[in-house]
């Protein structure tokens, strides 16, 4: 651990050990700052249409506002959380809080739709610093208390996270009800200062690493951990990527070629470097995370598929209003926060994470049965089988990270999961534009819950051959007990 500096915050001081509580200073600027993006990831859902008619741009030239935030996210999530890893959240996360209120202000701004994309380009780097920098200072909180697993702290994180989701087309509607859609942008300038002021007086000042292994200083190891070239290939080869999946396609082709030629030096330099950005040697030595990466992937592209897919198919073909097929998701959010809420305070994954396959599968086989007519208790039904794994996989994956990841790699690794879960979501948005390209009516979402079919056998294979998941959470080996002591008495 690195030497603490005079001006050190009395939070860096604190003691430690066995019994130790977590300290719940840190929990505010957690939370806020890791609900900065899903915020503006569901926030934007009410604001396409407006923006529209106010820049005369069709639907295809608004989606990249949502694509613009996804592909921002994705490079910067995992290049953000290895700065932390080697500086400690305090400065990144301050900065991403800065980042965040100035692209507040370039989006009520905006002259017209290419400074709103820049806007929400700069708003996705900026909301990159929170969510590893909370991972980051969980896993430190945990080696200082010597609580392995702190549940209940990993369990809030995945509720706001939830919660925010739900409440964040709802809170679009009223700020473009009282201002206009510049206010969806406007209110990331009040969260920024909070941002701000949370993290200048509770984050602290030193480098508390997780991995509590180094006595460098934070600085000698910053300027040999920072593999910049590295960091260049892997935004290259992610944003070749991310072009072709958001408009697929065999006159795009060059893009495929482009991202496996940026991923061939990307994978070169990686295994060359002393210190790479991501350590694919140690990657390659911990086939565990590697498969949950994976399986996140999986994750996401069904539950972003049926989260639009499915949503739009209930207006255009079950014919039910905006607000209907809103209040139709409710039941959905509702009962993956009670999930969340239930079982995390359980440490086990493999149970969580093989439920919520099946209900997974099974969810998507229901798509199968609707029709134009399909009765409204169908719908619900639906709605409540989805909100079980939507509770308990993005649970079960947070912590597969938490103790599967190299401590001294928490928040780069945290970094990635957002990675493939944004992946997820861009796969979801191009197979969702394929299915249902002309209109989401029936037959698209059959056609579409098919794929979300083969999407989901997929993570239910990958977990249950994965046994390593039986470990997270397990309670340790009981030694056997010692035989009872003999006594050498003569025989009578």
């Amino acid at each position: 651990m690195t030497a603490e500096s005079p001006k050190a915050s009395k939070a860096a001081r604190r003691p430690g050990g066995p019994g130790a509580a977590f300290d719940r200073r840190l929990l505010p600027p957690m939370m806020l700052g890791s609900v900065l993006n899903p915020v503006n990831s569901s926030i934007i859902s009410v604001s396409l249409v407006p923006i529209g008619a106010a820049f005369g741009a069709p639907p295809d030239q608004t989606a990249w506002l949502i694509s613009a935030l996804y592909l921002a996210t994705s490079i910067g999530q995992p290049v953000v959380g290895r700065l932390i890893d080697l500086h400690g959240p305090r400065r990144l996360f301050l900065a991403g809080s800065a980042m965040t209120g100035v692209a507040g202000v370039v989006g009520l701004l905006a002259p017209n739709l290419g400074v709103l994309i820049a806007a929400r380009v700069l708003l996705g780097f900026g909301t990159c610093a929170g969510y590893p920098a909370a991972m980051y200072l969980i896993r430190g909180e945990a080696r200082r208390t010597g609580e392995d697993s702190p549940q209940g702290v990993l369990t809030a994180l995945a509720v706001a996270n939830q919660t925010i989701a739900v409440i964040g087309p709802s809170l679009g509607g009223l700020l473009i009800g009282l201002g206009g859609w510049r206010t969806t942008l406007a209110v990331n300038i009040p969260l920024a200062v909070a941002g701000l002021v949370l993290g200048a007086r509770r984050l602290p000042r030193t480098v508390p690493s997780p991995a509590a292994s180094s006595s460098e200083p934070a600085g000698a190891r910053g300027a040999a951990g920072l593999d910049l070239p590295g960091m260049v290939l892997f935004a290259g080869t992610l944003i070749a990527l991310l072009l072709f999946l958001m408009e697929p396609g065999a006159d795009h082709w060059y893009l495929l070629l482009l991202t496996v030629l940026l991923a061939g030096g990307f994978t070169v330099r990686e295994l060359r470097v002393a210190e790479p950005f991501i350590d694919l040697r140690l990657l390659r030595g911990n086939l565990p995370l590697v498969t949950t990466y994976l399986r996140a992937l999986f994750a996401y592209v069904v539950s972003y598929a049926f989260l639009y897919g499915y949503t739009q198919w209930m207006e255009e073909g079950r014919g039910l209003t905006a607000s209907q097929a809103g209040l139709a998701q409710l039941p959905l959010f509702a009962t993956a926060i009670a999930v969340s809420t239930v079982t995390g305070r359980r440490a086990e994954v493999r149970g969580k994470l093989l439920v919520g396959a099946v209900c997974q599968v099974l969810a998507c086989g229901g798509l199968l049965f609707l029709r134009d007519d399909s009765a409204a208790w169908m719908l619900l039904a639906l709605a409540l089988l989805v909100g079980i794994p939507q509770g308990l996989n993005s649970l079960a994956l947070q912590n597969s990270v938490y103790h599967q990841a190299q401590a001294e790699r928490m928040g780069s690794s945290a970094g990635l999961l957002r990675t493939f879960g944004y992946l997820g979501a861009i796969v979801a948005s191009a197979a969702n534009g394929a299915f249902l390209s002309g209109r989401a009516d029936t037959g698209g979402l059959h056609h579409l819950a098919w794929f979300m079919v083969a999407i989901a056998a997929l993570f239910l294979v990958t977990t249950v051959a994965d046994r390593s998941l039986s470990r997270i959470g397990a309670a340790p080996a009981t030694p056997p007990a010692a035989p009872p002591p003999t006594t050498d008495a003569p025989a009578s």
